[in-house]
């Protein structure tokens, strides 16, 4: 209750306007809705067309850094002990690719390390003047190399990152 009495029935019996009250030094409240005069805003760009992030330019370069390990290590682990050094070989190279995939969440955060993958697995195909090359048959070497990139073509064209219930606020029920 206020101290004055009459106070409120001044304010009862004056006339109701729509504009927003002023605050308390002398500003409209600001509202949720949308500006009228505001001019129109060019949507902001996404993809190739969006500028450069330097974070996720340095996660491509890691992952594409980690490609070429991965090839070289699934190289000589698949070249060693062929049909089971094979398959670790080739999980080894998908776990990448799809790490990558779900890292950064884009199509190329698979591309990278399939880039650095194949370039490595590439230069390692070249062989040396001597005539000798890291791979040990021609069938390990063909199943690697349409294995690697079956995998990393998979990774990169799936049509959607996976998203968490709890993330969006979600239950998951």
């Amino acid at each position: 209750m206020s101290t004055n009495p009459g106070e409120g029935r001044d304010r009862a019996r004056a006339p109701r306007t729509d504009r927003p009250r002023a605050g308390a030094r002398g500003k409209a409240p600001s509202s949720n809705a949308p500006r009228t005069n505001a001019p129109p805003r060019a949507p902001e760009s996404t993809g190739f067309t969006a500028r450069p992030n330097p974070a996720r330019i340095a996660a491509y370069f890691g992952l594409a850094v980690l490609g070429a390990l991965v090839a070289l290590a699934g190289t000589l682990v698949q070249a060693a002990w062929f049909p089971g050094g094979l398959i670790v070989a080739l999980a080894g190279s998908a776990g990448l690719f799809y790490g990558g995939r779900i890292l950064t969440g884009t199509q190329i955060g698979a591309l990278a390390p399939a880039v650095g993958w194949f370039i490595t697995v590439f230069l390692l195909l070249s062989g040396r003047p001597e005539g000798d090359y890291v791979f040990g048959d021609e069938l390990g070497l063909v199943l690697f190399m349409l294995g690697g990139t079956a995998v990393a073509v998979m990774c990169a064209t799936t049509s959607k990152v996976p998203q968490s219930a709890t993330r969006n606020g979600r239950s998951g029920i």
